[in-house]
């Protein structure tokens, strides 16, 4: 679809890694020995790949079934005492595990307030250390506001004796990130890939390694799986963390897709054209009268991912109008989010003008949006469950106020 700029919650399966998995499929079928051998090595040359973009070895990643499977198998390895710090606003899934595995081996959490809607700031970061404190785990991307966290700089202030811990899902495939700062990251393949569900990149690097325990690690990520007595010793690097075997077919598509991204020229190319997308986006929404949340973020500080609000019209018939004209986004509360692709055609531009045309302000450009009072906004119902969840919706974050299935980021 021209008008698809929803990238951030599902990137369509990219042609590369269609093909890919059609194949894989194609093997799974036949299932000789070979074939077998075959399905293996697709794994293998999956995480050579993202060796390549991560700036690793081979060994430092393993293949995880999601990025929440990833994000819970750290929870698992990263055992007290101490403290973790997630900042508040974080999506769930890079909640969740640290606060499951709390009291059950596992850091205490200390949850922390962002910066002005912001990642936490390198400065905020030192003022909340402390003694205790063994790990920060962050969004290298802000699924909201699109901020791109400065993870160089926050390594620094952490040092070499506390963990970086990165969910990169919002930002791998659609900006340069500072990957060699992460001492662990997650990454599924769903969205900015467009490599479909089912295989996540889980980087643990070599200098951290011994401060992970393999806790979910099954007989997949040991060295001799099928001895007379166990527990076997691990397998060097991050498949002792493995639980299993991972989803070959699965595998053969994100290697693909991480290949694609090779082809054109890398995160820094295809950011540039995600960022030029986008920019033309907001200023158009910005003509209708739109507020963009954090619209003061200079070129580096987003990546595909910008939000914006209509004062004065309801936001779920804004969101209604934008998809029957053939635009898809999400809505979340009050704002509407928008993420192109390099892929998206300059058609999709007009679309989304022509869209917002009936609300348009006849005066001018709106203000830039501004941290405000909290809200409680009713979301769409849950496919899965049918459970209406209820977030608490301000410029700046967004919280759950309960425990629902969250659906999409």
């Amino acid at each position: 679809m021209p008008g698809y700029l929803d990238h951030a919650r599902v990137g369509p399966l990219s042609r590369p890694a269609a093909r890919a998995l059609a194949g894989a499929n194609g093997l799974a079928t036949r299932m000789a020995p070979a074939d077998l051998d075959r399905l293996f090595a697709l794994g293998d040359a999956a995480r050579a790949s993202a060796a390549r973009l991560l700036d690793a070895r081979p060994h430092e990643l393993a293949l995880s079934p999601s990025t929440s499977n990833g994000l819970f198998t750290v929870a698992a390895a990263l055992q007290g005492p101490g403290t973790v710090l997630v900042p508040r606003g974080e999506f769930p899934a890079n909640v969740y595990p640290w606060l499951r595995f709390e009291g059950r081996g596992g850091p205490d959490v200390r949850l922390v307030e962002p910066d002005e809607g912001r990642h936490i700031t390198p400065e905020s970061l030192r003022r909340r250390l402390t003694p205790d404190v063994v790990a920060l785990t962050v969004s290298a991307v802000d699924s909201l506001t699109g901020h791109v966290a400065p993870l160089a700089a926050l390594k620094e202030v952490l040092g070499p004796h506390r963990l970086l811990i990165v969910d990169a899902i919002q930002g791998l495939g659609a900006v340069p990130l500072e990957a060699e700062a992460a001492d662990v990251l997650v990454s599924g393949g769903q969205k900015w890939l467009r490599a479909g569900w089912g295989a996540a990149l889980l980087l643990i690097r070599d200098r951290c390694a011994a401060r992970l325990a393999p806790g979910l690690g099954g007989w997949a990520g040991v060295a001799e799986p099928f001895a007379e007595r166990h527990p076997a010793p691990p397998l060097p690097g991050a498949a002792a963390h493995l639980a299993t075997n991972p989803d070959f077919p699965a595998a053969a598509a994100l290697g693909a897709a991480l290949d694609d991204l090779a082809g054109q020229g890398g995160p820094a190319a295809v950011g540039a054209r995600i960022r030029t997308a986008l920019a033309e986006l907001l200023d158009r929404a910005e003509r209708a009268g739109a507020e963009v949340l954090l619209n003061g973020l200079g070129p580096a500080e987003r990546a595909g991912i910008g939000t914006f609000r209509l004062p004065g019209h309801d936001p779920a018939a804004v969101h209604r109008a934008l998809e029957a004209a053939g635009v898809v986004t999400t809505r979340r509360g009050e704002w509407i989010r928008l993420s192109p692709h390099s892929s998206t055609p300059a058609a999709a531009t007009d679309l989304f003008a022509e869209a917002l045309a009936p609300f348009a302000r006849p005066a001018g450009r709106a203000r830039t949006a501004t941290a405000g009072p909290a809200t409680p906004e009713p979301m769409p119902p849950d496919p899965a469950s049918g459970t209406p969840p209820t977030r608490t919706t301000s410029p700046s974050s967004t919280t759950l106020t309960q425990e629902p299935t969250c659906p999409t980021t």
